[in-house]
């Protein structure tokens, strides 16, 4: 096993609507998505794949940073977090993975690679969670990297 990175982003702050599928980001939104998107610009790993909820606050997220990525509609809101790993492979990742996506699945899937069970972790908008499944002394561990709120960073 190669080491591998798997990136959750959560949505920047949007909108409320009647179409969850239809909301656009607030200005506080867009902010958000930027600070994010600005440290990805330096520190993202090398041949990252964009994968994204079809959602529209998770697209005006994403394209804060990028307009290179792949819709995974087994991101969408409500989305079982045991069907996003499995729609992107994890464990068995071919490249490294960023996830933009919601709550309370992508604080699911943060719970299920780090602990190990499903859990009711939450993940503040604008968030991202960067984990690195690894082989250390012979056993598969995951360590959680990085964790960005957006209100911390300029």
């Amino acid at each position: 096993m190669t080491d591998m990175d798997l990136l959750l982003w959560r949505h920047a702050e949007a909108h409320d609507g009647h179409d969850d599928l239809a909301r656009p980001l607030t200005e506080h939104g867009h902010r958000q998505a930027k600070r994010i998107a600005r440290w990805l610009e330096r520190h993202a790993p090398e041949n990252l794949r964009r994968c994204c909820s079809p959602a529209r606050r998770a697209r005006e997220t994403l394209e804060a940073w990028t307009r290179s990525y792949e819709l995974l509609p087994d991101a969408a809101p409500g989305a079982a977090p045991l069907a996003v790993l499995a729609a992107i492979g994890w464990p068995d990742l071919e490249r490294p993975t960023l996830i933009v996506g919601h709550q309370p699945t992508l604080g699911g899937i943060a719970s299920l690679v780090l602990a190990g069970q499903q859990s009711t972790w939450s993940i503040r908008r604008g968030a991202l969670w960067w984990f690195k499944r690894r082989q250390r002394h012979g056993h598969a561990e995951t360590v959680l990297r990085v964790v960005l709120d957006p209100e911390l960073l300029d």
